[in-house]
């Protein structure tokens, strides 16, 4: 089969790799939909030492794609025959599967080490992709694979850290950063009921936050996003804010809207940030969290949460590419001007 590769220097692959075979307590998925995340172009970016470092977590080149979704094709050897055939997202981490975050179903938070597939372990961005059965989430009947590969990280991680921040209908909700996981924030904090402000410095991706659900949407390249927030608060700031950006400007924005007793989220995978933690946090008794992706239960929740609710996630899912379009694909997703890609099989 063909897998994507990245090598870094916003340069990849299509390589030949041999079809996998489950093992004990494995199973073969053959992919229908595998997202591109922003979490993508840091490998895809990568420079230096970075870039030689890549694929070195599995012994060799290692296949993209860390959003996938398909149907059980095949299952090892201790794995219940009726998986075959079911239609299933993946959550796409593997820790040592016996420590209490594992059996939580937050493998990734395992202290004895991680496999995260289409990073450290061959992943989504190929025909099949072999991981441990318990990594698979079902996907509703509801939804589509391409939904379903959505939810597996960018609008699950979203939707885990809406919950974190509790969002419902009394707040005001100021999102920074208007990718695709910023995307989804506005769209399932509106689902929420929550009153949605969305910053960003691209207008492509400010129409498409106005389009799925944002009240009012702010420009950080014309107007200091702080200001504007409060001014649209009557002064008191949002009750709940969230930085999906991964920018020190992102994240020291998110801090300063909120209001007093505001609850806050970061989101955004990035770089140093300096924190005033007197001025910025304590004395507006603020609630930080740190929110990284999902639970495996938590991803099932999300999908259910979409499908029941019937949000429009397909709007996300602004591009489509075949595997053969990859060079393409990779270099409009790193223009960051899009919604969200996803290869199709």
């Amino acid at each position: 089969m063909r897998g994507i590769v990245f090598l870094g220097n916003r340069k990849l692959e299509i390589q030949e790799f041999p079809d996998p075979t489950p093992g004990p307590g494995e199973v073969v998925l053959e992919m229908k939909a595998s997202g591109m995340c922003g979490s993508d172009l840091h490998p895809y970016r990568a420079a230096g030492n970075a870039a030689a470092a890549l694929g070195l977590g599995a012994g060799g080149p290692v296949i993209a794609g860390h959003e996938p979704c398909g149907v059980a094709a095949a299952v090892g050897a201790g794995v219940d025959p009726a998986l075959v055939g079911q239609r299933v997202m993946n959550h796409h981490y593997k820790g040592c599967g016996a420590c209490r975050h594992c059996r939580l179903g937050w493998s990734q938070l395992c202290r004895a080490g991680i496999t995260v597939y289409g990073m450290t372990g061959h992943g989504g961005h190929a025909r099949y992709m072999k991981a441990p059965a318990f990594t698979c989430v079902p996907l509703p009947e509801e939804l589509s694979f391409e939904e379903g590969a959505s939810v597996s990280c960018g609008t699950g991680t979203a939707y885990g850290a809406l919950k974190r921040i509790d969002v419902s209908g009394r707040d005001t909700l100021a999102v920074f950063g208007q990718g695709p996981v910023g995307l989804s924030a506005t769209m399932l904090g509106r689902a929420m009921g929550a009153r949605v402000i969305a910053v960003d410095i691209v207008p492509e991706r400010l129409a498409l936050a106005r389009e799925f659900g944002a009240e009012h949407v702010v420009n950080a390249k014309d107007a200091d996003p702080v200001k504007a927030i409060h001014e649209l608060t009557r002064g008191e700031g949002a009750e709940t804010t969230m930085d999906c950006s991964g920018s020190s400007e992102g994240r020291l924005g998110a801090l300063q809207s909120a209001g007093t007793w505001g609850r806050v989220a970061f989101v955004g995978e990035g770089g140093q940030t300096t924190i005033d933690v007197s001025k910025h946090m304590l004395r507006r008794q603020l609630t930080v969290h740190a929110s990284w992706t999902f639970s495996a239960v938590g991803q099932e929740e999300c999908a259910r949460f979409v499908a029941d609710r019937k949000i429009p996630l397909k709007r996300l899912l602004t591009h489509r590419f075949r595997l053969e379009q990859a060079d393409d694909a990779y270099r409009l997703f790193d223009t960051q001007t899009t919604g969200k890609g996803v290869f199709v099989f």
